[in-house]
C-alpha cells in the first residue's frame, strides 16, 4: 500500500528509536497517561477522550524540560 501511493518512512528507519527519540517519548507518555487501563465504547468516545487529553497536554500539564510550564504557556513565553 505504501510502494502504490508513493508513500515513504520519514521518522526514523525500522528497528531504530533512536532516530526519532521525541516522537517515541511522546508515544510513550500516551501510553502510560492516556491509554493505560482505558477502556472506549466507541471510535467516536475514543476521539473526545483523546481531544481532552491533547488540550490537557497541551494547556494545562507542565513539562520540566519547558521550566515547568505547559507547551502553550512556553510558546507564547517565546513570542
Amino acid at each position: 500500500m505504501k510502494a502504490e501511493n508513493h508513500i515513504q518512512r520519514s521518522l526514523s528507519m525500522k528497528g531504530c528509536p533512536y532516530d526519532n527519540a521525541v516522537a517515541e517519548a511522546m508515544f510513550k507518555v500516551v501510553k502510560t497517561e492516556f491509554t493505560n487501563g482505558a477502556c472506549f465504547s466507541s471510535l467516536d468516545h475514543l476521539g473526545l477522550e483523546l481531544n481532552d487529553y491533547v488540550n490537557w497536554f497541551n494547556n494545562i500539564r507542565i513539562h520540566g524540560t519547558l521550566g515547568y510550564k505547559s507547551p502553550v504557556e512556553y510558546r507564547l513565553q517565546t513570542l
